[in-house]
């Protein structure tokens, strides 16, 4: 049986807080435990804060290219700034949505500059380095609470094919993103051919289900689903090629 516990932490996080200090401390306040074969799934944004990703608007000049951008589409001039330096490519800019392909690889909307839930003027960027940020905090947690936990960081994207959003994985640690059934068979022995299950994805969406960062709960413990584990995993096999990508 799978189980999804949510984890509320008190208070916000800023540099130069422990992040994994921090998850501990609140895996205790909630009088729950981390144990080994856990997946601990943790909001982009909270990893962001703890590493200094925030950055104040007053400090941004824009460019001209910003400027003239941000008049094309109704954006702050400072946030296009920042769009523009986080991408390595501007894909869509349309009715005031601009859809951009981030110096990792993931294409979403302004290259996850986030301005929701942070205190004054001013804005968060994704880790710089988010499959880094993952390998760290499981090594700290391993370190201090002696525990074997994969770990999923994740973000809200939006998608080409359907309306909503739903969380995705853009950092992990300990667990193979993908699962393939690429040459077993299926129930009539017909051998398949291209069925890759997206593992880190659905776990991120399905903890989503229990987070939530206006109450305060951007941790989540998913216990009881046996993933494959891996000591060095990335998210880049998630990201589909460029000449594979039907939708650009």
């Amino acid at each position: 049986m799978i189980q999804i516990i949510p984890i509320k932490v008190s208070g916000d996080v800023r540099p130069p807080d422990e992040l994994d200090s921090i998850v501990l401390k609140a895996v205790k306040q909630n009088h729950q435990e981390i144990r080994d074969g856990d997946i601990l799934v943790i909001a982009q944004k909270v990893v962001s804060k703890a590493e200094g990703r925030t950055v104040s608007l007053a400090n941004v000049k824009p460019s001209k290219d910003a400027v003239r951008m941000a008049k094309e589409h109704g954006k702050d001039p400072r946030v296009m700034e920042l769009i523009l330096k986080e991408s390595a490519q501007i894909l869509r800019a349309q009715n005031g949505i601009i859809v951009s392909e981030t110096k990792h690889g993931f294409v979403c909307a302004n290259a996850g500059v986030d301005q929701s839930n942070i205190q004054g003027d001013a804005a968060v960027l994704l880790p710089a380095d988010p499959d880094r940020s993952a390998s760290q905090l499981r090594d700290a947690i391993k370190k201090k609470a002696g525990r074997e936990a994969a770990i999923i960081i994740t973000d809200t994207f939006g998608r080409p094919f359907r309306n909503g959003q739903t969380n995705m994985a853009i950092g992990v640690a300990g667990i193979n993103p993908i699962r393939s059934y690429i040459g077993s068979r299926d129930m009539y022995g017909r051998k398949l051919r291209v069925t890759e299950i997206a593992v880190a994805d659905e776990m991120a969406s399905a903890a989503e289900l229990a987070m939530g960062k206006a109450d305060g709960v951007p941790v989540a413990i998913v216990r009881g689903y046996k993933f494959e584990k891996a000591a060095k995993s990335s998210t880049k096999p998630l990201i589909r090629p460029k000449e594979r990508d039907l939708f650009r």
